[in-house]
């Protein structure tokens, strides 16, 4: 059976080489590579190379050299064909069926491209003949130099319902009709007729430089501005970026990505002596041109309008990238002057200008922390806590667990540096003697107190409790005090052990009140014991934490039906509060059984 080339390049792009490879191989980084100990010959010292952007694997010691296929074939004996169907299974593809209709519809592919090729010659002629003055005059006022307009194959469409048609008859009407070059009518009493009229075209390529579409430009009035070519045999939008067939080996060779919103961003860019830009094709960035764009670089930088619109689009690409992200692959964001393109930018400033707002790009994380910071009021203690609850949601759609880990903990620093109160937290302060508070408290604060000293026990437990542990109300102010420097703590570092946290406690002023707390706490939790099992520890802190938690909402929720009940009198508002009464007597009581007083 003969497996198209397409076939094959797909299977290429959604496997990744080094995860074949790393299966037979220990691999270990070597920069934008690969390396380890060839396997196939025997070697000491790693001469074997894998590069996930390029696609191969290289020996400079064998000689050894191909693609994940080849990989297959030569180091596990597998035949072409079960090479091809094994990683088939892995990208999650059917393979191609051996039959007459196959050969048939690759041999249409082909003939396809010929027909595209052709279509892109025609438009180009057409640009220069008389009839594409106006179109040569817009290249003209966008300041396109010649060079341009031949480095891109830039065309033009004449105003004409048959002109492309008559052109390139001896392809035969389906043929023009299924690459998307005509559009056939409903009413099958009209003939088909030309889909590009008055427009200038902009031949859109794959990655090996073969035209499999257009995207036109309309030059006078109407809808849409911009025009593209339907999906084909040949054309898949969702999968094909402008420009990557030239802006991905730049881009590896310069190690980044630029993604703009539209074909002339891209040009005036390549203008200006920025070669690496690309553009997705008039739609939001789909999760198969992330992978694209991840094969070349590891954070490409996405640059879209200063406008309102533009800012929008970036979000969304956010969005949609967040649950695919890896470790190591993510995004950034070039933020252009407000109402600027990347076309006013280079014009007024050159590549300078451009590079400049480059090197400031705004990592991911930055940009969904402000986005949500920005997104709604901030100033109470629920709008907070709702602001917390988007950012939890935001960290958990991340598919890879290494990466939602990180986002998790870099999100509850950014929250507890941006919402801490800079008096407490100021070099020069200290807090009031503790021995008044403590020795003052109420009954109800014993837990409370228990509690931060199973932190100060276990530093390994704050991190994993640190949602928790920030909305819990503590009325004991100085109380509140330690546990928010021990959270800032462990923010800082979610390793540290406990002879680390109490040097940290001490150069922040509070290393007596913590000794003080341990002195003055009544309960003999697991977690406040030194020494003692640290997983039944965890288990029971844990389960304190839940019925404290528990207990703030329930205790929030039955002041607001006895609120209610005043008011009303109410049977339903009676029956609620009673409801909340008996879940609160349930918590105080489970509470009660998990504290035992010290001897």
């Amino acid at each position: 059976m003969t497996i198209s080339p397409a076939f094959l390049d797909e299977l290429r792009n959604r496997v990744a080489l080094s995860g074949v490879v790393g299966r037979a191989v220990k691999l270990v980084r070597a920069g934008r590579e690969w390396k380890a100990c060839c396997p196939f010959h025997n070697e000491k010292t790693p001469s074997f190379y894998v590069n996930d952007d390029k696609g191969f694997y290289h020996c400079f010691g064998c000689g050894a050299h191909g693609d994940v296929i080849r990989f297959l074939t030569d180091h596990e004996g597998l035949a072409f064909r079960d090479a091809v169907e094994r990683l088939a299974v892995e990208a999650g593809l059917e393979m191609p069926q051996e039959s007459r209709e196959s050969r048939a519809v690759e041999a249409k592919r082909t003939g396809l491209a010929d027909v595209m090729a052709a279509a892109a010659r025609w438009y180009q002629d057409e640009l220069a003949s008389p009839g594409g003055v106006d179109a040569r005059a817009y290249l003209e006022r966008r300041g396109l130099s010649a060079t341009a307009i031949t480095t891109f194959a830039l065309g033009y469409a004449p105003d004409s319902r048959t002109r492309l048609k008559a052109a390139l008859n001896s392809y035969g009407v389906p043929a023009l009709v299924e690459a998307g070059l005509l559009i056939r009518p409903e009413d099958s009493g009209r003939e088909p007729y030309d889909r590009f009229r008055g427009r200038l075209m902009f031949p859109i390529r794959d990655t090996r430089g073969r035209v499999i579409a257009f995207g036109g430009r309309i030059l006078g009035d109407g809808e849409p501005k911009y025009l593209n070519s339907p999906d084909t045999p040949l054309f898949d939008k969702g999968r094909t970026l402008f420009n990557l067939d030239r802006a991905g080996p730049a881009g590896r060779k310069s190690g980044r990505l630029i993604v703009v919103e539209g074909y002339m961003d891209v040009i005036a860019l390549h203008e200006a002596g920025v070669i690496e830009a690309v553009a997705p094709l008039g739609t939001a960035l789909t999760e198969n041109q992330l992978a694209l764009l991840w094969r070349v670089v590891d954070t490409p930088l996405l640059c879209f309008d200063g406008d309102a619109a533009g800012q929008r689009a970036a979000l969304r690409a956010a969005l949609r990238a967040l649950p695919l992200l890896k470790p190591g692959k993510s995004l950034a964001f070039i933020t252009l002057p407000p109402g600027q393109d990347p076309d006013d930018l280079v014009r007024a400033g050159g590549a300078e200008a451009f590079d400049r707002l480059a090197a400031r790009a705004e990592p991911l994380v930055e940009r969904l922390w402000q986005s949500e910071l920005a997104a709604l009021p901030v100033s109470t203690p629920e709008q907070r806590a709702g602001l917390q609850a988007r950012l939890r949601d935001l960290a958990r759609s991340v598919e890879d667990v290494d990466v939602r880990q990180a986002y998790e903990q870099n999100f509850r620093e950014r929250f507890y540096q941006h919402f801490r109160t800079p008096n407490r937290f100021s070099p020069g302060y200290r807090p009031s003697p503790p021995q008044s508070r403590v020795a003052a408290r109420k009954p109800a604060d014993t837990i409370l107190f228990a509690l931060v000293v199973g932190l100060l026990e276990h530093p390994e437990l704050i991190v994993p409790n640190a949602e928790t542990l920030g909305r819990l109300q503590i009325g004991d102010t100085e109380l509140a005090r330690l546990r928010d420097v021990l959270l800032e703590t462990a923010m800082r570092d979610p390793h540290l052990d406990k002879s680390t946290l109490d040097h940290n406690l001490a150069s922040a002023g509070v290393g007596a009140l913590a000794e003080q707390v341990r002195r003055s706490n009544r309960l003999a939790f697991f977690f406040t014991r030194q020494g003692d099992d640290s997983e039944r520890a965890a288990q029971e802190l844990g389960a304190v934490l839940e019925v404290l938690a528990a207990l703030e909402t329930v205790d929030a929720a039955l002041n607001e039906a006895t609120n209610r009940l005043r008011a009303s009198a109410a049977q339903n508002d009676l029956d609620e509060q009673q409801k909340l009464l008996r879940q609160k007597d349930r918590l105080d009581a489970r509470l009660k059984a998990l504290a035992r007083t010290e001897d």
